[in-house]
Parts: structure tokens; sequence; C-alpha cells
């Protein structure tokens, strides 16, 4: 049971679920009592959205098994404790109850849910070889998941747009840094990220940028709100203080525990952030 909730990254699914409580309950419905807000098919929605994440982890660790001997050997699963046939069908089984919960909760739900399975099995297989595209790739997929709890609402809202907003760029910035951390697998494998192609400084320059972006869209925010006290002062302290942080910790990062330190921070950041919704429910 440890390994297949190892497997499924069990603690990434219940942020996932976390993330789209916290859409639903503070930004597109805050005034709605919880039970109001957070209703059947909206739990149905969640678990789709859980069902094909896990999907999408099964069918990257099903093509990453050469890589993972290098990058990570200790926590090979696909090929060791399970066979790639049982990885594969679990992927697909998943991935088939995922969509098919979509489409019964509205046509809009299912073509993203189709488009989320296609789109991890070609960043598995191809797309996360490349580089930038794997990157970009994942990033939307972390926007799309906040927007679709907007489509099945069939609401709007400009905070709604903004969380997707920072869940792609900081998304963007994650992956970029993990491609950094897994350069040494990656390369003996043929892939051709974005650090293996470019570099660790010209892949430091982009990452720069992002944050830049990443910096902007925190102050945006703040100053948005800027009656609301504490919702500036949270995001100082718990989300612009660790992206400043990462900043100054990049120039001097040049090996894999370095780069995993601030893949860490990065997670801290994105789920600090997350958090923060909070502040328009109360």
């Amino acid at each position: 049971m440890r390994n297949l909730l190892s497997l499924i990254r069990f603690p990434n699914l219940l942020i996932m679920v976390l993330s789209q409580s916290l859409v639903q309950a503070c930004l597109l419905f805050p005034d709605l009592p919880l039970l109001e807000a957070l209703h059947f098919k909206f739990w149905l929605l969640t678990l789709s959205t859980a069902f094909i994440g896990a999907a999408g982890y099964v069918i990257n660790d099903y093509y990453d098994i050469k890589i993972d001997t290098i990058n990570k050997p200790d926590k090979i699963i696909v090929g060791r404790e399970l066979s790639r046939r049982k990885a594969m069908f679990g992927h697909l089984a998943l991935s088939a109850v995922g969509v098919v919960i979509g489409f019964l909760l509205s046509l809009k739900v299912g073509l993203v849910n189709l488009g989320a399975v296609l789109l991890l099995w070609g960043y598995s297989a191809d797309l996360k070889k490349r580089p930038l595209s794997g990157n970009i790739t994942i990033a939307f997929l972390a926007a799309s998941m906040v927007l679709v709890v907007a489509v099945l609402a069939r609401e709007d809202n400009l905070g709604v747009w903004a969380y997707a907003a920072f869940a792609f760029v900081s998304t963007l910035i994650r992956e970029i840094i993990k491609d950094l951390e897994d350069m040494k697998g990656d390369a003996v494998h043929g892939c051709r990220t974005l650090p293996i192609v470019a570099g660790i400084q010209q892949t430091r320059i982009v990452l720069y940028a992002l944050l830049i972006l990443f910096y902007t869209l925190v102050l945006a925010a703040s100053f948005y709100r800027q009656n609301d006290t504490f919702f500036g002062v949270y995001l100082g302290l718990a989300v612009l203080a660790p992206g400043l942080m990462i900043g100054v910790q990049l120039r001097r990062s040049d090996r894999k525990r370095h780069f995993a330190r601030l893949s860490l921070l990065c997670k801290f950041m994105m789920l600090a952030g997350t958090i923060s919704m909070l502040f328009f429910r109360f």
C-alpha cells in the first residue's frame, strides 16, 4: 500500500484536491455555506482530477525507468515492485475513469479531462525530453486544474484567473529547477531539457526572468487587495520571501542537492500561495 501511494504521489493528489476546494469555496462561492459550495458534483470533479493526476504519475514512471535508475534509484516502483504491464493497465484504468466522470459532469469538463490525459501521455513519452516543451505542458495543466473548477461552476472572476496565472508561473519555475536537479540521468538517456541544451548559466537567466514575473504577480495581488493588511503581510512572508530566497540561492547553486533544496522551497511557496485563497472567504 505504501508503495502504491508513493507511485501515485498521494500527497500531491491531496494538494490538488485542496487547491480545487479553495477555488470553489473561496474564489467562486465565498458567501455560500461550505456544504453548499462543496456540493456532490464538485467532489466528482475533484475525484476525476485526482484519478487523472494519479494516472499521469504512473505513466511518467513507466517511461522513466531507465532515467530514474540514475536520478532516484531508491524510489523506483514500476519495473521493480510493479510490472510495466500492470502499470500501463493502471494508467489506462485511472485515465478512463477520470475522463468518464468528466463527461458525466459536462461536455466541457470531459473535454478538459481528455485533453489533460493526452497531454500527460505526450509529456511522459516525448515532451519532457525537449527544452521547455514539457515544462510548459505541466505548467499549463496546473493552471487548467484551477480553471476547470470555474468551467464546472459556470462562474468566472479575476481571482480565478490570477491564481491560474500563479499556478502556471510557479509550476514552470519548479519544473525547470527539477530539470536542473535531474540533469545527470536526463543527459545519459538523450533528453534535451533546457539545462542540457542551454547550460546551467543560461537556465539561471530564464529562471530569473520567470522569478521577476512571479514577484510582479504577487505584488500585483497584494496591491489589488491593499485594504487587506493581513493578506499583504501573508503574501510577503509566506510567498514572496521564499521566492526571493530562491532567487538568491539560485546564483550559488550548482549541485543536485542544491537544486533539490530549491525545488522543495518552491513547493512550499506554491502551497503557501494556494492557502492564501482563504483570505477571500474569511
